[in-house]
């Protein structure tokens, strides 16, 4: 914000403020006002809002929203306040942004119309530029475009100052409404969470045992403890308490694009919690830690080990995950870590080769047609609330923010639960 002041010469008063030349220098520019020192300070406050307003237009002159966009991520998104999971995910939604007609157009000619424009699009779905069908987004996804929208506009009014007001201000999301059918004859359930029956977990099972694949060690974890797929790739056996039977969340694994390196880094809601868990997967894991073992001894030198390397990279540090046979050299810098899912060969098993299991199940075993990782983490939650588990006992388990999270996403799971809770109704009119 420029500065200026008044001074009195002879009868009339002057007014001077401070610009930037070309070059960035303040430039000191004076004009004469009038003969009343209010006037002159009016005329003076005038004269820099025309000339801020002037900067503004400047400076955006020839800037896109995708070049808009670029400075936010490159000067915004700093280490401290955001997980790299985070800085990963806006990073993926700023690419998306600039492949569309509302990436390349001036930032100056930008409207609440326009962005309203896009907003819908995502949410309604449409033509993609290369011709292609897009599908509406889910509201996840639409929080995480909004959210970068939204930082990136503030950020080009303050403090970059390159337009004078945040568009996304006055854009709203309109989602499809949803239809009451006044006279069908369906009961009225809502759509449900998808899981897995008992059953179908077992058929599920007993087909990863009969490949020997080591994503099944994974699914049972997720299965008996309700962690998200990277939480359980992410696992130590100095995380796991085998005689009280519990584990401690510490860490998440996942694959980052766009660096093209596997890291491990902070949880979801970067926080560490406590996950008791049953004897089956007590058995389950000594049962596997013994295999372990013994493939050292099977595999002997060409046994891998696995390592963690701390990199900083633009004010902002990663921890990146590799696999070395027992014969290779350990670079400086590596540090070992004993994960608990690995593969026969000692090498860690990742998110993405779990993944992958995953998709091929979908296509063998009768009956997981929808089949994916989290219907795992679904399951878990279901079963607790369907069996009377306290639902802030389910949250913390879960690693949820708020209780309401865990309700709202997993209501459909006490459908028994209520109909028991109806009941009771009898046994206080039967005076029981």
């Amino acid at each position: 914000m420029a500065k200026g002041s008044v001074r009195k010469k002879g009868k009339k008063w002057y007014a001077r403020f401070y610009i930037e030349d070309e070059s960035g220098r303040k430039v000191q520019k004076e004009f004469v006002g009038t003969e009343s020192k209010s006037e002159t300070e009016a005329l003076l406050r005038k004269a820099i809002a025309d000339y801020e307003e002037k900067k503004f237009v400047g400076k955006a002159e020839n800037i896109t929203v995708g070049e808009m966009l670029d400075m936010w991520v490159e000067e915004e998104l700093k280490p401290g306040s955001l997980s790299n999971g985070t800085v990963m995910a806006y990073m993926a939604a700023v690419k998306k942004i600039k492949k569309y007609p509302i990436g390349s157009r001036k930032l100056k000619t930008v409207t609440a119309d326009h962005l309203q424009a896009y907003i819908d699009f995502l949410s309604f779905g449409g033509t993609n530029p290369d011709g292609t069908t897009a599908k509406a987004l889910s509201k996840g996804y639409l929080r995480l475009f909004s959210a970068v929208l939204q930082g990136a506009f503030r950020f080009a009014v303050f403090p970059k100052r390159l337009i004078t007001f945040n568009p996304m201000q006055y854009v709203v999301w309109r989602g499809k409404k949803e239809e009451c059918e006044l006279f069908s004859d369906e009961d009225g359930e809502t759509a449900s969470t998808p899981t897995l029956s008992y059953e179908q977990y077992q058929r599920l099972e007993d087909f990863l045992k009969k490949k020997n694949n080591p994503a099944l060690l994974p699914i049972q974890i997720a299965y008996y403890t309700g962690l998200r797929i990277g939480e359980v790739c992410g696992l130590t056996w100095q995380d796991i308490n085998l005689e009280e039977q519990y584990l401690t969340v510490r860490r998440s694994m996942r694959y980052n694009g766009a660096r093209h390196k596997t890291e491990i880094g902070a949880t979801k809601r970067k926080k560490i919690r406590t996950v008791d868990f049953c004897d089956t997967l007590a058995a389950i894991l000594k049962t596997a830690k013994t295999e372990q073992h013994k493939n050292r001894f099977r595999y002997g030198e060409l046994y891998s080990l696995n390592y963690y390397l701390e990199v900083k990279e633009k004010d902002r540090t990663y921890y990146e995950v590799y696999s070395l046979p027992r014969s290779e050299e350990v670079p400086e810098g590596y540090k070992e870590l004993s994960f608990v899912c690995l593969r026969p060969d000692g090498a860690f098993e990742a998110p993405s080769t779990v993944g992958i299991m995953c998709r091929t199940a979908r296509k063998k075993v009768e009956g997981l047609e929808d089949f994916h990782f989290h219907m795992l983490r679904h399951t878990y939650t279901s079963n607790l609330l369907s069996n009377g588990a306290a639902p802030k006992d389910v949250q913390e388990l879960l690693g949820h923010a708020d209780v309401s999270t865990t309700m709202n996403i997993y209501a459909h799971a006490t459908r028994e639960a209520k109909r028991t809770s109806a009941r009771l109704l009898d046994k206080v009119i039967g005076g029981e």
